[in-house]
């Protein structure tokens, strides 16, 4: 078992610099066009210069732009994880119910409700140290994104691939995900077992509150977060390339509101407790503030505690690449060009 990770991902920003690099140099070319316009019949400028190439500049700048994106990976400092060790650790068992209908995709929490609960997510997972997390999506039926662990880089690292697209069914199971997430914990009831589920609430296919209550029975507590708006708001939706707002069979545009009535009633009947989601707070950090009061038990997990550099092809590929960027000029080599060394002028 082996997990790729970057040891310093924020280089991987410099990437960002790929565009720049060549739209600077488009900028430039069409400049540089302009000018040798001015100077007179291009035909006639062109034998004035038998030294310049057309395409020795392109060659050029696509070897330097590759050059980055190899240097920023060498930055960003690769690694494999090469060992991984058993931990024992005081803490509580958390299972994410998160969900991924296509309501979540609302924007009247910004960038949209499934968004900003990721990022919510992402935040809670950083701060954590000693409590096993899992995570489970659900919409028209629930399945395990993440099985209850301590490896905290592989939860953040699955989060960022969730979305709609990732379940068959649409739809809003919430008593799916509960029963899931009790399956999920590691037996016991004298374990301190939390479930989060964030919804919109708009539960369309079971009895979520009887499969709360079966759950409070087994011990576990349940905390809903609201996420939405009460009023109702259309869905965004991409249609044929486009940004527009998703309709039903009838042709009527889907208006998502927040079920709080429900949601209460599910926290309610497992013992926990309800807070409602806002642009400036989710409010995971106040559930989970009431989940850490819950008895400490032992837990015990699997973590990478070694990792390999893998560093060194990309550093051989970026000097390398530097080097041929230094030998190919601008300009035609009148000595070299006889030579034909690609079999063609350039």
């Amino acid at each position: 078992m082996q997990l790729f990770r970057f040891a310093y991902p924020d280089f991987l920003y410099l990437l960002l610099l790929v565009p720049v690099i060549f739209l600077l140099w488009l900028i430039n070319g069409f400049r540089r066009k302009n000018a040798l316009k001015r100077l007179g019949n291009e035909e006639i400028v062109k034998k004035l210069m038998p030294e310049a190439s057309g395409v020795r500049p392109v060659v050029k700048i696509i070897i330097q732009s590759l050059a980055v994106v190899f240097i920023t990976i060498l930055l960003a400092r690769p690694q494999y994880g090469s060992k991984v060790e058993e931990v024992k650790r005081k803490g509580v068992e958390v299972i994410i119910a998160l969900d991924v209908s296509n309501s979540m995709l609302a924007e009247d929490i910004q960038p949209s409700r499934l968004e900003r609960a990721k990022q919510a997510i992402s935040r809670l997972v950083e701060t954590l140290s000693n409590d096993k997390i899992g995570l489970i999506v659900f919409a028209g039926d629930a399945y395990t994104q993440i099985p209850v662990t301590t490896d905290y880089i592989s939860a953040k690292m699955f989060l960022a691939t969730i979305s709609p697209d990732i379940v068959p069914k649409q739809g809003t199971a919430i008593g799916s995900a509960i029963d899931l997430g009790m399956r999920s914990f590691s037996p016991g009831k004298d374990k301190s077992r939390a479930m989060i589920i964030i919804t919109d609430g708009e539960n369309h296919e079971d009895d979520p509150v009887a499969k709360a209550k079966e759950a409070a029975a087994d011990g576990i507590v349940i905390y809903t977060v609201g996420i939405g708006s009460a009023e109702g708001v259309p869905i965004q939706a991409t249609v044929d390339g486009r940004k527009d707002f998703l309709k039903d069979q009838k042709g009527n545009t889907v208006i998502t509101r927040l079920d709080e009535t429900l949601l209460k009633e599910i926290a309610v009947s497992a013992g926990g407790k309800y807070v409602r989601a806002n642009n400036s707070n989710i409010g995971l950090d106040e559930v989970f503030s009431d989940i850490r009061k819950l008895k400490k038990q032992e837990l015990e997990g699997k973590v990478f505690t070694e990792y390999n550099d893998q560093f060194q092809i990309f550093a051989g590929i970026a000097l390398f690449l530097l080097l041929l960027d230094f030998m190919i000029m601008e300009r035609k080599n009148r000595r070299l060009s006889d030579l034909r060394v690609f079999k063609f002028r350039v």
